[in-house]
């Protein structure tokens, strides 16, 4: 298998996952899913249809990545951050898929705690969205944002380091 699965996790078919991956407890990969090698979900992490994670990602407890979501390389995703794909969702009307708005974090990029990522931007390479913030547009290389909704209050290195 080349990848650790915990027991209490669910792969549906159609999934791919590269090796050295780590996958702990109470996650759903969910099918068409790919997921990237040396990348480690915490608990509760649900990865929805078609979702593409890279390799190294660090995904942290609590993180739902839905369909329209891709993770490039070294990507990490504080705990509890939210992902959303549909701008206006209505229960009785529901879009589906064609309806979603896709979301690119760029490789590098760090998304803090509780953060919350509105469908259809890009956070940018290396960029770091701080704990709570709500991303509403861009974000670019290299920014460090913060607030609600967020805005570019400085920037960082690849290390993470505030310059």
């Amino acid at each position: 298998m080349g990848y650790f699965v915990h027991e209490s996790s669910y792969i549906d078919e159609d999934v791919v996952i590269g090796e050295g991956t780590k996958i702990w407890h109470f996650c759903h990969i969910q099918k068409g899913a790919r997921i990237g090698k040396n990348c480690t979900l915490g608990q509760n992490v649900n990865v929805s249809n078609q979702v593409i994670v890279g390799n190294g990602c660090k995904i942290q407890n609590n993180v739902s990545l839905y369909e329209g979501v891709e993770l490039e390389d070294d990507v990490f995703c504080g705990p509890s951050c939210v992902f959303t794909n549909d701008l206006t969702p209505r229960a009785r009307y529901p879009k589906g898929a064609s309806g979603y708005k896709r979301t690119l974090i760029k490789e590098g990029a760090s998304i803090g705690a509780n953060a919350t990522i509105v469908c259809g931007h890009t956070i940018g390479r290396c960029a770091m969205v701080a704990a709570g913030a709500v991303v509403t547009k861009d974000v670019p290389d290299y920014a460090l944002v913060a607030g609600v909704p967020a805005k570019v209050v400085g920037t960082v290195n690849e290390m993470g380091k505030v310059l």
